[in-house]
């Protein structure tokens, strides 16, 4: 054991050259065999990528001009199905079998060539055969009448025992056939053709055999139905389903490497056929496989040859460190001399004269100016070290205190949410329930261990409406960072017996970045929607009550007012007036009711027609020129040269209600005097209605009120003249129904223009 410790201690560096060249060298050998092995990999990954997509698109390449000779194929017999010599019906037998069989000379892949009847008896074929048969059954000929005009590939049967023997496999052909036509372009008969399956080896041959013998790559034709139709003999007729066969599937050209059913690893190029032209082609797939110790013999070549290299370049670059190492010592080595000389009390300077290089004169400089400041630093690090130790604890206790706030916090929003009576959900970024209080509980039926984990979606949504809240997540993930999002809405909830109900919901974003998660209170209004309904149907059923009798009396005090029964005393008459007036009104309160009523029931009927809109406006103001007068307001039309072409596709009562309703406001808010315009214009797509009057504007508090129900504005001259304030919410609701806008400008002290816009017709 001794020895041992000897030995190692005797070869153990023992000056800073030595270790310098060590770690050179090691520090070189480890840098070159890291560098070398980054550079193999990346040829390594090129060559295997290069090797793969050859055989893809070797692949891809034989997929092609399979399709290309079925193309031509498809085309020389529809050309042929075309040909007058052929399909006439002067034609003799003779004529037409000399060109069928100049047909099959031509492209000797035809096996078979001939025409049927429509009756499917075979009237004529190149050699002779089959003349006389009936082929009604066989699917060439029935399919061709469908107007599918090319066949997979199958094994000859009425041919089988006529062509003679083929050795190594069965014949196999794939059917092109076409109907010919007669004079009247009426179907006559099919003319019908077996491509012999050999033109696809020749084709596999063209291609594969360049480098069949020195890369053993073997192609494979799979049929739409996963049947190799040509491959290597142990797979010929055999059904695969392989990764790369299901890539070929999805339209895609590539490689893959995977393991076949014969328990070896292939690398494998796939490609599709697509068809071509107007050829629909028969979804073949061509794989092109390589064992992968062949397909990758050359990645290793290249591996040994990288390995080689490395180690060399790494004992080159080894040699080149122990000269550096040696060159960077010897001034150190000086240095430390007179260091050593310093220790034991010389006063000579670190660096003795101007040798070394600049970094060792810079040392000696800062270890003799480090050594007069060492005491005084030392005086200053004990001061600084008894405060430091002060700051410490007093950081300690601050920190604590910011924490104990901290939990303070979190503990007081714990129980506000614990005893809010609104439910609270926390939902994070991927629609996931976090957090659920017992307000939750006990509206939905769920407890807090069952529903945290689950989508919010599955536990509280009607299945109807999930769709649109992972919707609405996915845009809210969108949203910037920064992006403050707080919404107010009403919802239909399920609980966990299915029933529905609704709820009011307020959702924020609490947090940032992917720690965000959305806070939602849910407040239970279905008792108020039964209120608002029960309100409904009593407006409802009130004003239907009232409309009857109103009718009623109004008729009775018209006949009164104008003087049916007879002269009434001027008192009289005017109190009649005013009844009859005031009962008009209320008429017109109830109609809005009605017509609110209806709008919501969606129950409001519509008879659009096309129709001039110029008309509609000087109906309107010769209606209302009479109550106009009443109040000498100035009534004005704005109809510009050519407004009697503008048309658009509306229901001429509502629209006369619309602008009634706006030209009544209009002039009860213009003082006497004063005018009020209705006018028409025209812009690209749309017709503009408008009702312009010289009022004092409308208040801008009020404006955002303006199409709401029972909305009136606070002026001081609206009060006398009354009104439901329901008028413009329906003449909203009746302009969206045509497809247009309404909206409006005030100014204040100059009036207000209400603006109607529809599509033209």
């Amino acid at each position: 054991m001794p020895h041992s410790r000897r030995f190692i201690h005797r070869f153990t560096p023992r000056g800073l050259g030595a270790w310098l060249a060590l770690a050179f060298s090691l520090l070189t050998v480890v840098l070159t065999l890291l560098l070398v092995e980054v550079v193999e990999s990346a040829a390594t990954s090129q060559v295997k990528s290069s090797i793969g997509y050859g055989l893809g698109e070797m692949a891809n390449q034989t997929a092609d001009k399979l399709d290309s000779g079925m193309y031509e194929r498809y085309r020389e017999v529809r050309l042929m199905a075309r040909r007058n010599d052929l399909i006439s019906p002067n034609a003799s037998q003779e004529q037409r079998r000399a060109i069928l069989r100049d047909m099959q000379a031509t492209y000797g892949y035809y096996e078979w060539i001939g025409m049927a009847g429509l009756d499917g008896t075979v009237l004529v074929e190149a050699r002779g055969m089959l003349e006389g048969k009936n082929v009604a059954k066989r699917p060439w000929f029935s399919n061709a009448l469908k107007g599918n005009y090319v066949g997979d590939v199958h094994e000859a049967v009425l041919l089988a025992k006529l062509l003679p023997v083929q050795e190594g496999e069965p014949r196999r052909f794939v059917d092109v056939a076409f109907p010919y036509l007669d004079a009247a372009g009426k179907p006559a008969g099919v003319l019908g053709t077996h491509l012999s399956w050999q033109w696809a080896r020749d084709v596999e041959r063209s291609i594969i055999a360049p480098v069949q013998t020195r890369n053993k790559v073997q192609a494979l034709l799979v049929s739409a139905e996963g049947v190799v139709l040509l491959g290597p003999e142990g797979l010929q007729d055999k059904t695969i389903d392989v990764a790369s066969l299901r890539e070929a599937r999805q339209g895609r050209t590539g490689y893959a490497v995977e393991r076949w059913p014969d328990g070896r690893d292939y690398l494998v190029g796939y490609g599709a056929t697509r068809g071509r032209g107007d050829y629909p082609g028969l979804g073949w797939y061509v794989l092109v496989r390589q064992d992968v110790q062949d397909a990758f013999a050359p990645v290793r070549e290249l591996r040994r040859r990288a390995l080689w290299s490395g180690l060399g370049l790494a004992l080159l670059f080894s040699l080149a460190g122990v000269l550096v190492a040696r060159r960077i010592t010897r001034p150190l080595e000086a240095l430390a001399t007179s260091a050593d000389h310093l220790r034991r009390g010389d006063s000579t300077e670190l660096v003795p004269g101007g040798r070394g290089y600049t970094e060792v004169r810079k040392l000696s400089g800062a270890l003799n100016a480090l050594v007069a400041a060492l005491v005084q630093r030392r005086a200053e690090l004990q001061s600084l070290n008894d405060t430091l130790e002060q700051r410490v604890d007093q950081r300690t206790v601050e920190l604590e205190r910011a924490l104990s706030s901290v939990r303070a916090s979190e503990q007081r929003i714990a129980a506000i949410v614990e005893a809010a009576q609104d439910a609270f959900i926390a939902v994070d970024q991927r629609g996931m329930i976090i957090d659920w209080n017992p307000a939750a509980e006990r509206m939905f039926g769920w407890a807090a261990h069952e529903a945290v984990g689950w989508p919010m979606a599955e536990m509280i949504l009607p299945e109807r409406y999930r769709p649109s809240i992972a919707k609405a997540l996915h845009s809210l993930r969108q949203l910037a960072p920064d992006a403050q999002v707080r919404r107010r809405m009403e919802r239909t909830v399920i609980n966990r017996q299915g029933a529905e109900f609704t709820v009011e919901t307020t959702v924020a974003l609490a947090g940032v970045g992917s720690d965000a998660f959305f806070s939602i209170f849910l407040h239970d209004i279905s008792e108020r929607k039964k209120v608002d309904r029960m309100k409904t149907e009593f407006v409802s059923t009130v004003s239907h009550e009232l409309r009857t009798p109103l009718t009623s009396i109004h008729a009775s005090l018209s006949m009164l007012d104008q003087g049916m029964a007879g002269e009434l005393p001027a008192d009289v008459a005017g109190l009649i007036r005013i009844a009859s007036q005031s009962c008009e009104r209320l008429m017109r309160m109830v109609n809005d009711l009605l017509d609110i009523q209806k709008i919501e029931a969606g129950q409001m009927e519509y008879k659009r027609t096309a129709q001039p809109l110029a008309p509609l406006l000087r109906h309107v103001a010769e209606a209302m020129a009479g109550h106009a007068n009443l109040t000498r307001v100035k009534m004005k039309l704005d109809l510009p040269p050519g407004s009697d072409g503008v048309q658009a596709e509306i229901d001429h009562d509502r629209m006369v209600q619309v602008l009634t309703n706006l030209v009544s406001n209009a002039i009860k808010f213009t003082p006497s005097g004063k005018e009020v315009t209705i006018g028409l214009a025209q812009r690209p797509g749309w017709a503009r209605l408008s009702v312009t009057d010289e009022g004092p504007g409308i208040a801008p508090a009020f404006q955002p009120r303006v199409f709401e129900r029972f909305a009136q504005a606070d002026a001081a001259d609206s009060r006398p003249k009354g009104g439901s304030g329901l008028g413009l919410n329906i003449s909203k609701a009746i302009v969206e129904e045509h497809g247009g806008t309404i909206g409006f400008e005030t100014h204040a002290g100059l009036g207000t223009r209400f603006t109607v816009e529809l599509p033209l017709a």
